[in-house]
């Protein structure tokens, strides 16, 4: 049963753990502005810019959403040895996030993500991107770094976004380097290397992943294709929990002795951007702080929404979370 002092204890035990995050860290890069005529020179409108600001995003925001949860980050990714790269390492550092697992690559450029936004309407986003995987020099440092990182790690935390520096093999190693110190995996995978995460403690995908990767439609509210789907699933990779989420219809957990769904709680939504990533972070520290499996998933899920009652994309408020689920999750 869960009790109030339970939940304050495991988000204290918070502060005690260090995550190792790998994937793709990118520049979230805003451009703001004032539409007010149409430019004569082509049919579009002209954005009076007012404010330009980077967030990190990425494997960069779940760093984000660890550290405001009260642990320490060790943040292994690439970034280019360039303005962006740079302005990243900059912000990951007043965070308290540790950057130093960063390789600052002179081979590629920093992944940026720029959106025009016009009378609070985004217009146009313009991405600057290198999906190549990593060099062989590049390769190596990165697998240094991660290895130096889990040194003393509580946990490995792959955030997958396609964009190069999660390769079949360094994901292979990692994986390999981290069951040695018998801590627990996650993932947030993306379908290009769906199927290389074999072995990791949970498995979190959402329906469009799960589809394209198993080459099924399944909807969000069969649950018995969903539990066929993820038994065939932890079939393939041999891992341990499989938590899909399910958008407005909350979050589908399964292993090989429960299967359960947990619906999303009503809110008032002004963004959904970085979910998934809110979802990731809390469902690995729930983990490496010892919650069970189903714990883990409550909690997870009510922080995905909790990030979605703001726009753009913000971490998650520890204090706001642990109110929330001692109100929902306390047997009254």
């Amino acid at each position: 049963m869960i009790t109030e002092k339970f939940l304050t204890d495991l988000f204290n035990r918070f502060n005690e753990l260090t995550v190792t995050v790998a994937g793709d860290v990118m520049a979230d890069i805003y451009l703001e502005g004032k539409v007010n005529r149409i430019s004569p020179e082509a049919p579009v409108p002209v954005v009076e810019l007012t404010k330009k600001y980077m967030r990190p995003g990425g494997a960069g925001n779940v760093a984000v959403n660890l550290q405001s949860l009260g642990c320490k980050v060790h943040l292994c990714s690439v970034t280019g040895d360039d303005e962006n790269g740079r302005a990243l390492s900059k912000q990951f550092t007043a965070s308290g996030i540790d950057e130093r697992f960063l390789v600052k690559s002179s081979e590629r450029i920093t992944t940026s993500k720029s959106r025009v936004i016009g009378n609070q309407m985004q217009m146009l986003r313009i991405d600057e991107e290198n999906t190549q995987y990593l060099s062989e020099n590049e390769y190596r440092a990165a697998f240094e770094k991660i290895t130096a990182s889990l040194q003393t790690s509580d946990a490995l935390l792959f955030q997958d976004y396609d964009k190069g520096y999660l390769s079949p093999s360094l994901i292979e190693n990692a994986t390999n380097a981290a069951l040695q110190k018998n801590i627990p995996i996650a993932v947030d995978p993306k379908v290009r290397s769906f199927y290389a995460y074999k072995n990791c403690t949970l498995f979190k995908p959402n329906l469009k992943e799960m589809n394209t990767g198993l080459n099924k439609s399944l909807n969000n509210h069969d649950l018995y294709e969903l539990q066929n789907a993820c038994t065939l699933l932890r079939q393939k990779l041999n891992h341990t929990y499989t938590l899909l989420t399910l958008s407005e219809k909350g979050i589908y957990g399964e292993s090989q002795n429960e299967a359960f769904q947990i619906p999303a709680h009503v809110r008032n939504i002004a963004d959904v951007s970085g979910a998934g990533d809110t979802v990731i972070a809390v469902a690995t520290l729930c983990l490496a702080a010892g919650a069970d499996f189903k714990t883990t998933a409550a909690i997870a899920n009510l922080a995905g929404g909790l990030v979605c009652e703001w726009p753009g994309v913000v971490p998650v408020n520890k204090t706001l979370l642990l109110n929330e689920a001692i109100k929902t999750l306390v047997a009254k």
